[in-house]
């Protein structure tokens, strides 16, 4: 039987069809995961989700595993080297930008005792299922973390981004209503 998935998965893509299958729309609470989808979809403003997913090895190499910690303590020579780096998207804005995230990331762990606390109790630990399929970009939800996050400092977290970052991490369940991953109720 074939799998039914939402309609915007490249079906010729690999890297797209493991991360909609494996990744998207499922509750994941673990700290560095979240960090790394907050850079990646961050590196997304302006282009396509594919384009950054494509890349995410080299993010990954570039930026030593997404550390915070070591990102948080990149220097001029590190912009420099990561804005040379044609592996990855280089822009220095988004860069900076990363390096100032992890700084605000750190923060927000101490205030809640971890980013998944913090990200999670918008939602009181529930899962936000769309329910109809209309294409939604924002939302409240993301509105109201999107305005969070800048008031802490956090750059390039805007509605958009956030909304996607919470379907990245589960928080919002959009697979379309005839995909077979909908109903999935499992964890990572």
């Amino acid at each position: 039987m074939e799998i039914r998935r939402c309609k915007w998965v490249n079906l010729k893509n690999p890297r797209y069809i493991k991360y909609h299958d494996k990744e998207w729309g499922i509750p994941h609470y673990d700290d560095h995961y979240m960090f790394e989808f907050l850079v990646l979809e961050s590196f997304q403003a302006g282009l396509s989700w594919e384009c950054v997913l494509n890349k995410r090895e080299a993010f990954q190499k570039a930026f030593d595993s997404f550390d915070y910690q070591k990102i948080s303590r990149y220097d001029q020579k590190k912009i420099e080297e990561l804005c040379s780096n044609r592996e990855i998207i280089r822009n220095r804005l988004k860069i900076e930008a990363t390096i100032n995230n992890a700084k605000i990331f750190i923060k927000i762990q101490k205030e809640f005792g971890s980013f998944s606390n913090y990200i999670w109790k918008f939602t009181d630990n529930k899962v936000v299922k769309n329910m109809d399929d209309h294409f939604k970009t924002t939302s409240e939800l993301s509105d109201k973390i999107s305005k969070d996050l800048k008031e802490r400092g956090m750059k390039f977290v805007g509605s958009t981004i956030i909304y996607s970052y919470l379907q990245a991490i589960g928080i919002i369940n959009d697979h379309e209503l005839e995909c077979d991953f909908y109903h999935q109720k499992k964890n990572k």
